[in-house]
Formats: structure tokens, sequence, C-alpha cells
């Protein structure tokens, strides 16, 4: 009887002390987490800086690493519910209700500012304004200055398919910048001499300005910086009003204000991975340094936002290393 009491009491023993290790099998050093979820909500930009997280994740703390696509409303939803651990690139201007009552509400935390140097709004190739004499341009709305000026103009930007009223190219379906894109049209009377056409994805805008800017003909449209857009095309960001936050929440018109795009991520991560949380707080770029990494995937064919973010990595090492342990940093150089 001893013996089987001996015997029940070890098996009870084992049984508790299984159920106490959990079920997670990692075995990095972290030990709470082995795969993290980053969002893709379309943009080349977030691409790299993903790409550039992935890598020194997986290389320097040993965690999986995978990417969760889908719109800016989609993704910033799944951040807040933990089905996306990391978000490398939220504009936060862009979608400040719902960033502020994520923050508010304990969904998210704001890890740094990635970059805060960007500009968005509506652009015109810079030779619409003052011509460009080397391609034989000659000024086509020389008086072309502001947002609400355009409504002088609807002619030059004629819309294929109503040719009496203008193209104005927003932001695609889906993003949180269209919205505003279409309030700025009612804003400054736009609504009756153009057309608001949304393309269906980023890759549409830049065909679309890439034809034009090759015939040297009149373009209008959304589009940001830090790209390989602006970067690559002399481009003129058309005036507005400067920003007046009761205007501006209203109807937006006026300027953006200054948009933070910062790194965050759900609740649980800083206690699942606070190693990996203290480097993505150190993660700190600029316009600058995200346009090289987009100019080298513009110049070089068949480049992608990974090969990119190696490129960059290599380019910029000074930076990315300042953001981890020199253990960490070893670990992703010698990987390389």
């Amino acid at each position: 009887m001893k013996k089987l009491l001996l015997l029940f009491s070890t098996i009870i023993l084992i049984a508790v002390l299984s159920a106490c290790g959990g079920t997670d099998s990692s075995s990095d050093s972290e030990g709470k987490v082995d795969k993290l979820v980053f969002a893709d909500a379309g943009w080349n930009s977030i691409k790299v800086h993903n790409s550039i997280a992935q890598k020194i994740i997986e290389e320097g703390y040993g965690i999986e690493t995978e990417v969760t696509p889908g719109s800016t409303a989609a993704t910033v939803q799944g951040l807040r519910e933990g089905n996306i651990d990391v978000y490398m690139e939220i504009w936060t201007d862009n979608i400040k209700k719902v960033y502020n009552e994520a923050l508010d509400e304990g969904d998210i935390k704001k890890l740094s500012v990635n970059f805060d140097d960007n500009e968005q709004g509506l652009y015109v190739p810079t030779y619409v304004i003052e011509g460009d004499e080397e391609r034989g341009i000659e000024p086509m709305a020389p008086d072309l200055k502001t947002v609400e000026d355009l409504k002088k103009y609807p002619e030059l930007f004629a819309d294929p398919a109503e040719p009496d009223k203008g193209r104005l190219i927003n932001a695609p379906s889906g993003w949180a910048i269209e919205k505003a894109i279409t309030q700025k049209m009612e804003a400054y009377g736009l609504n009756d001499t153009f057309v608001n056409f949304k393309p269906g994805s980023d890759a549409a805008i830049v065909a679309s300005l890439a034809d034009a800017y090759e015939a040297g003909e009149a373009w209008v449209g959304y589009y940001w910086s830090p790209t390989a857009v602006t970067a690559k095309y002399d481009l003129t960001l058309l005036q507005e009003p400067e920003y007046d936050k009761e205007i501006y929440d209203e109807t937006k018109g006026t300027a953006a204000p200054p948009n933070d795009v910062v790194v965050a991520v759900h609740k649980d991560i800083p206690d699942a991975a606070p190693e990996v949380v203290d480097f993505l707080s150190n993660y700190e770029t600029s316009s600058a340094l995200t346009e090289d990494a987009l100019n080298y995937m513009d110049s070089n064919e068949d480049v992608s936002a990974e090969d990119a973010a190696m490129w960059w990595m290599n380019e910029h090492e000074d930076v990315w290393t300042s953001w981890v342990p020199e253990d960490v940093a070893k670990k992703v150089k010698d990987s390389m």
C-alpha cells in the first residue's frame, strides 16, 4: 500500500510540474514567446522596416517572425486584439482617434518614434508650375500654388472618363488618409470640377505618376514622404492653410499636422518579449535614412524590400547596432 501511495504521489507531482511548465516550446533567452507577428499595411517603407526588425529579432534574439498583410484599419485592429504583435509604422495622425483610443484603453503600447520629418498631401510635378527647359516643357499652371488653386485648372488634369472635369488621384480605398483627401476636396470646393479617383493600390498611383512624368503631362495626386517616389521625381507639394486642429478635425481644410510615425506593440509583448521591446524602444530613423533603402529598391530591378533592408543594414551599421547590445549586434552581423 505504501508503495502504491508513493507511486500515486509521484504521478501527481509530475502532472503538477508539467502543468506549471506551460505549452510554450520556446527555448530562446526570454522563454515566453517563440514567434512575433508584424503588420504589413501595404507600402514599401513599412516592408523595409519590418525586414530590418525581423532580421535583428530572428538572428539576435532567436525568435521567429512572420508578417500579416492588410489595410490600415484591419492591421491596427489586429494589433489591438493581439493577432498582430508589432507595428513598425503607425502614421498616428492618419488614425488619430483610433490610435489614441487604443493607447488610452491599454490595448497597445507606443515604443518609439520611427521618424517624424515626413510630409504628405497633394503633389504635382514641378514642371507643371515652373516648366522644364531641359525637356522643352513650358509652364502649364504658373499660378498654381495651393490645393484650392486647382479649381482654376480642371482642363489641365482632364479625367479620361469625364474630360470636362479634372482627375485628382486619391489614396487607395481602405487607407485612412483616403477619407481625409475626400474631405479636403469638399472643403476646398473641388467636387464640381474634379473627379475623386481612388486607385486600387500604391503601385497604381506610382504607375499613373510615372506615365505622366515620362510624357511631360500634368498630374495631381496624393503622396507622402519618405518614399522612393518623392526622392526620384521633382514634385511640388501644393500649399494649404497652416495646420489648425479645430478646422482640421472638422473639415480637413488645413495642412496635415506633423505626423509622428511610431513603433507600437500589442499590450502583452512587453512582458512576453522584454528584450525585443528594449530593442524596438531604441528604433529610430529619419525620412532620409528610410529613403536610402527605397531608392535602392527603385534603382535596382527585382530588389525586394527584404533585399533593400539587408543593403541598408550594411550601409548603416552604425545606426542599427546602436539599438541593441553588442552581443546581439554580433549575432546579427555574423548571420549577414
